[in-house]
């Protein structure tokens, strides 16, 4: 690790540099020129270290070697947007030698798993290992608003059957939990407010809320609301659309401030009749996420993650119970692989050996690129008792999960590819 830690550190800086959060498309970049200038600094990187690699159109890029049997690591380059809170550049850099730290969107989800997988993979060519696989790192450019990426790849290339993203948790994943993003409609006509609006993006809990509506000082200060240049504002705190527990949703105390009981209980209260759902890989969590207003019509945009073991139809056969219309923005289905499986099995005897742990195999809400893989896994880097940051203001990765996740993923594609 020591040979490697320093150019990681710094590289892991660059990339975050790039503000590769989706953006208008422009002439051959796809997703905005932050993206697709982020992908040509990972694969010129690896161009450098002796892999060969092939850029996809800018929608996704791969770094090659070994030969047989494909096996895929599947990272991401892109990032959700900055949102607000911030007290480091988002898009700095910052190397913090005195707290062991990088800061920036991206140093954990995803682009510094994605290039500690890259400094793995030289690592072990340096060494002289000689896989029996091919062993694909393949970086997307659109995990976060909806796998044009990977939809993409699969015309233009052949995806592998089994493989691991390093983007969730350790110490292995064998289920991820289905998806569906909702876009609900609420009646306004007649309204007394106009310029409803807030949110990100739908997998960020809204962190910012506001609307041009009449100032009530005793509601204003009962709700924790402001007024600024005409405008009634509630402010929270962003996270992850999977763990809307770890943030603070700023529409709710809108909502109440505008008389929209009815409404704020249907989402925030009742979850739209889907509240309680459970199984072995968790509970449902619903996430309102994005609200706009226009016209008579109030549209909120749920991010809604159900239980692995669930039908997608009887999600839907609850929905239309309640009586609200609804469209369906993005879905996929659930991941459930065998906790006795060989990859996860491996895969958890590599996390333990390395990390001295006896932990087991676990579900999470997120969902990762496994699911475009047969036979997938998502592997680190977060890890339980950690604070998260992912979709989170001042988001960073530390020294020492570098010089660990370097370990177990060097590790593990020594043991599956070798």
């Amino acid at each position: 690790m020591t040979n490697y830690f320093d150019d990681i550190v710094k590289n892991i800086a660059q990339a975050v540099t790039y503000d590769s959060s989706q953006a208008a498309p422009e002439e051959g970049m796809p997703f905005g020129a932050g993206a697709a200038k982020c992908l040509d600094f990972y694969l010129s990187l690896a161009e450098f270290m002796g892999f060969s690699t092939r850029n996809y159109d800018n929608y996704a890029g791969e770094v090659r070697w070994g030969e047989g049997k494909d096996f895929a690591v599947l990272a991401h380059v892109d990032v959700v947007p900055a949102g607000n809170g911030w007290t480091h550049d988002p898009f700095g850099g910052e190397i913090d030698e005195t707290e062991g730290k990088i800061w920036g969107r991206g140093t954990m989800d995803d682009k510094g798993p994605a290039m500690i997988a890259l400094y793995a993979m030289k690592a072990l060519k340096e060494e002289g290992f000689k896989p029996r696989r091919t062993i694909k790192l393949i970086l997307g450019c659109n995990e976060e608003t909806g796998w044009a990426c990977i939809d993409h790849y699969n015309k233009v290339a052949r995806m592998p059957e089994e493989g691991i993203s390093p983007d969730a948790d350790f110490p292995v994943i064998y289920a991820e939990k289905g998806i569906l993003h909702i876009k609900f409609s609420f009646d306004a006509a007649g309204a007394h407010f106009n310029g409803l609006e807030g949110g990100n993006r739908p997998n960020m809990v809204c962190d910012y809320c506001e609307v041009i509506a009449d100032a009530d000082k005793n509601k204003l200060s009962a709700l924790n609301l402001v007024c600024e240049n005409g405008k009634i504002i509630s402010r929270g705190k962003s996270a992850h659309g999977s763990t809307p527990d770890k943030g603070v949703n700023a529409m709710p105390a809108i909502l109440k401030y505008l008389g929209l009981n009815d409404v704020e209980e249907q989402l925030f209260g009742q979850c739209m009749g889907l509240k309680g759902l459970k199984d072995e890989t968790g509970a449902l969590t619903f996430s309102p996420d994005l609200i706009e207003q226009d016209g008579g019509k109030i549209y909120v945009t749920c991010d809604v993650r159900y239980p692995a073991t669930y039908a997608r139809e009887e999600i839907i056969s609850i929905l239309d119970k309640q009586g609200v219309p609804y469209e369906i923005v993005h879905e996929q289905a659930p991941l459930y692989n065998d906790k006795n499986s060989p990859l996860v099995r491996t895969l958890l005897e590599v996390y333990n050996q390395v990390t001295g742990k006896n932990a087991q195999p676990i579900a999470i809400g997120g969902g990762t690129y496994a699911r475009a893989l047969k036979y997938g896994a998502a592997f680190g880097p977060e890890e339980e008792g950690e604070e998260s940051t992912i979709h989170q203001a001042n988001e960073y990765i530390t020294f020492d999960k570098i010089k660990k996740c370097f370990e177990i993923y060097k590790l593990a594609l020594k043991r599956l590819c070798g």
